[in-house]
């Protein structure tokens, strides 16, 4: 069970957390634990096959990974990220995973209460965060042992549930389950605050110059000052150090109560699961054209599309369009397979995966290859229209297409789903939290625009006190957030003061 509304601080009355971490899913999670006191010591006796790295670790054995200096031990450290913290986390924890080798974690954890920062963490849904929306049965893209959290090895949970990993690899069901015994085993739900929705992150400042100053639309400055008597002679309100969390709790009854919580520092966590990406055409907004792959399971089950039925239409070239593929496939619908890009193209995620660990993406590669609207080959219920752009959806179920060569082409549909990426909603940011964003003129994008944080702490450039980790930082995959948990961790720690002399 995990706390229900009458846990969250009424505003009145409690003093500012510390902390308050937006998103519970594997990047919440993990900080979650690191500010529940527990601190990752190198092992005696291990040794690291990085010798360089190895040499630093000798160094200071007795001192804390999280006590360190972040940036000094990630020097010289490459992998399949950017950023050198969430390498050097992954390097401690997997220490030669990218080589095939199953080599133990170098790390070994102690719990300090005396180290422990008060904190929540908000979130939607059970922690876990959007892995509850994905289909059950699909099987991730990396590694099972990738997709694990500190101090509890996922293939030991998944023996203990006398499962086994399907080509190492692991259902989104499982993921899901195992994110949700972990923060039980743990000991962390008492950290944890599920249905909520926050609507509003400011900062609590009279600096009017400063981006995260949010002004009362109405042009009422005094609304913004509107904080009980006993708090306004908090030092922090008149220092402007805090940030003011609003939003909504979702009750069992299908009501909400409202919520405000002053907190000192917030980490953005959310994600980039909430808006899907819109191709933008004219149609669009019909209701049998669909952004989510969810809608074609729903469908599936209500018996809305069938063996029998006008083809439904997949447009993407990624993971989840191949998902939705493989699903309709299994299902025996059949399919109409629209993408941008040619079958070759050295950027598609097909070309990148290897073909012993990804064989079902490997199949769908292959028809997009073989099957072709110009060139039928050997599988039934499906056509692929490689460099085909959408140009309009009709309401009779018609969808017309504009070719690489400028020839238009109209196919008739049963549903359509657009799987060609998502965005974060950070509607609760002043601007939509675009002023954080490397490019502070363009709409915060976890692979083109991300947030733009110091690699070594994660803070936020433009807003100190403010954080930002997992694919909201430009780290997209589970086993390389843990590093922005354990950077925003270790600079929590030391504004705290509770660092060991």
């Amino acid at each position: 069970m995990y706390p229900v509304l009458n846990k969250l601080p009424n505003k009145s009355y409690s003093k500012p957390l510390p902390v308050v971490v937006i998103g519970n899913g594997p990047s919440g999670i993990c900080l979650s634990y690191l500010l529940s006191g527990y601190i990752p010591y190198i092992k005696r006796g291990s040794v690291h096959p990085h010798p360089i790295l190895q040499r630093k670790l000798e160094e200071t054995p007795d001192v804390s990974i999280i006590d360190q200096d972040l940036e000094y031990l990630s020097e010289g450290l490459e992998g399949r990220s950017q950023s050198p913290v969430a390498l050097l986390f992954d390097t401690l924890l997997r220490p030669d995973t990218d080589i095939g080798g199953t080599a133990d974690s170098v790390l070994t954890w102690w719990q300090k209460t005396n180290r422990a920062i008060p904190h929540l963490v908000l979130g939607r849904n059970p922690p876990g965060g959007a892995w509850h929306f994905i289909e059950g049965s699909m099987i991730t893209l990396s590694q099972g042992e990738w997709m694990g959290l500190p101090d509890l090895q996922i293939k030991d949970w998944m023996r203990k549930k006398r499962r086994g990993l399907r080509n190492n690899r692991a259902t989104a069901e499982d993921i899901a389950q195992y994110y949700q015994h972990y923060v039980a085993k743990k000991g962390l739900q008492k950290n944890f605050i599920c249905g909520t929705v926050v609507t509003s992150v400011r900062k609590v400042s009279p600096d009017v110059n400063s981006s995260y100053a949010q002004q009362d639309p109405e042009g009422n400055s005094d609304s913004f000052w509107d904080f009980p008597e006993k708090e306004k002679e908090d030092d922090q309100i008149a220092s402007g150090n805090l940030f003011q969390v609003d939003g909504f709790i979702k009750n069992i009854n299908g009501g909400q109560q409202l919520f405000s919580i002053y907190a000192e520092n917030v980490v953005l966590a959310t994600g980039t699961y909430d808006s899907p990406t819109k191709l933008g055409v004219k149609g669009e907004d019909l209701p049998f054209v669909h952004h989510k792959l969810s809608a074609l399971e729903e469908a599936v089950k209500k018996k809305m599309v069938g063996m029998t039925s006008d083809p439904v239409l997949i447009i993407g070239a990624g993971l989840t369009a191949a998902d939705a593929i493989l699903f309709a496939h299994h299902c025996n619908i059949p399919v109409i397979h629209a993408f941008r890009r040619r079958v070759n193209d050295p950027g598609l995620i097909f070309n990148q995966l290897p073909k012993m660990m990804y064989p079902e993406y490997h199949k769908v590669h292959q028809m997009m290859k073989e099957q072709s609207v110009a060139c039928p080959g050997p599988y039934e219920c499906y056509i692929s229209l490689p460099e085909h752009h959408v140009l309009s959806f009709r309401e009779d179920k018609k969808c017309v297409f504009q070719d690489k060569s400028g020839h238009q082409k109209v196919f008739n549909i049963s549903m359509a789903f657009v799987l060609i990426g998502s965005n974060p909603n950070l509607s609760f940011l002043p601007n939509n939290g675009i002023d954080l964003a490397i490019d502070n003129e363009q709409p915060v994008n976890s692979k083109r625009n991300p947030i733009n944080v110091d690699p070594f702490t994660y803070e936020c450039v433009q807003e100190k006190g403010l954080y930002a980790v997992g694919p909201l930082a430009g780290d997209n995959f589970v086993r390389f957030v843990q590093g922005g948990a354990l950077a925003v961790a270790s600079s929590l720690l030391k504004k705290a003061n509770k660092n060991p002399p």
